[in-house]
């Protein structure tokens, strides 16, 4: 049996390798494990439990406030030392965490092969998504295998020099994931009634700006007393101390504690519009059929902006709230993001990974490449 670790903290992580780990388990002669760094802690069990996954291992690096240089100084010693005590043949990463870069640094030095899921995204800009770009591009420079998501995300790779024979081009886990979940997934208990508006926000790169933003999104729910605006906030101290203060007491603006992933999922479905600075829900938007305004600058997914599902709407509060206040204002315009087409994934990724890391290890034939 060869042993298939992977690797990750958060629970964006758990939801998009849960289809990889419950298609390994299918192929013979593979024996995947889990290894948890803990960057999350009950949120990742939370994601892990609706999939059925128990870890293998939790490193259980979490710590309250914790600075980035102190967990990634934590996590790679205990990561390298934790691959070698479960024996892997292979390692998978995924994304853009800390986890990620960390875990495939330390099982490059311990001469394992590393394979990279949601591997090539690219904003263009280290300081935004901030540290996640940089973690990106570290990462994908250590590993054997390139697992991107779509074709363009395999050109980026190309152009940075990547061998096109290590990349794969499989479509987006968490498309396979989240159409799952919104499947097994109900929405939250005492929800006050639709139609909704689902906010997130917790880009480290914005919290400078969260209580101008808060403000931004109060003015637009005043203008839609209609809508109901839920709000799952982040369990960081600094996000919350940010946008509470603003957003709490606000008839049709409903803050929560963060979801289980179920019931995101079926929050998400049945939303009329995603306002967000997450990289995932750009794409679990897309797959849902969902448009998503995207309060950043600049996307490492820019498919959907092309597909016109997404819409940028910058971090300047005006630009925002006009942006949000703009769509709601037009049905029309809703409906045409509505029926863009999903330009992430068929639902198939998870299975096309795991042929991929079974294909390295002498166990079956190459994949196809996934395309739109």
């Amino acid at each position: 049996m060869k042993r298939v670790v992977l690797a990750f903290g958060t629970r964006p992580e758990a939801t998009k390798m849960a289809p990889v780990y419950l298609a390994l388990k299918e192929i013979p002669h593979l024996k995947p494990l889990v290894l948890l760094t803990g960057q999350h802690r009950e949120q990742l069990r939370q994601a892990l439990s609706l999939f059925g996954i128990v870890e293998d291992r939790n490193l259980d690096v979490m710590q309250e406030r914790q600075a980035l240089p102190d967990l990634a100084a934590r996590i790679l010693p205990q990561a390298a030392r934790a691959l070698k005590e479960m024996r892997a043949d292979y390692v998978l990463v995924h994304g853009d965490t800390l986890t990620t870069f960390a875990v495939a640094w330390a099982a490059f030095l311990e001469g394992l092969p590393v394979g990279h899921v949601e591997a090539g995204l690219r904003s263009g800009n280290l300081k935004e998504p901030f540290p996640e770009e940089a973690n990106r591009r570290l990462t994908d420079t250590l590993t054997d295998l390139d697992f991107a998501p779509t074709p363009l995300a395999r050109e980026n790779l190309l152009r940075e020099g990547k061998k096109p024979e290590g990349i794969l081009v499989t479509g987006q886990t968490g498309v396979d994931a989240v159409l799952l979940a919104s499947r097994l997934g109900r929405l939250p208990e005492g929800l006050p009634p639709g139609p909704y508006v689902t906010v997130t926000m917790h880009r480290r790169e914005n919290w400078p700006l969260l209580p101008e933003l808060a403000r931004a999104l109060k003015r637009v729910a005043q203008d839609f007393p209609h809508l109901t605006f839920v709000y799952p906030v982040h369990l960081n101290p600094v996000v919350r101390e940010a946008v509470f203060p603003v957003l709490k007491g606000v008839k049709n603006f409903v803050l929560l504690d963060p979801l289980e992933y179920g019931p995101m999922a079926a929050l998400m479905k049945e939303s009329l519009l995603l306002v967000t600075d997450s990289g995932g829900l750009q794409e679990e938007g897309a797959a849902l059929g969902v448009p998503v305004v995207v309060l950043r600058n600049v996307t490492e997914r820019p498919e959907g902006l092309q597909a016109g599902i997404l819409k940028l709407a910058g971090t300047d509060p005006e630009g925002v709230y006009a942006a949000v206040a703009g769509l709601l204002k037009d049905p029309e315009a809703l409906a045409g993001m509505r029926r863009a087409k999903n330009p992430y994934g068929d639902g198939k990724a998870g299975v096309r990974v795991a042929r991929g890391v079974a294909w390295r290890l002498g166990l079956g034939p190459r994949p196809e490449d996934w395309t739109p």
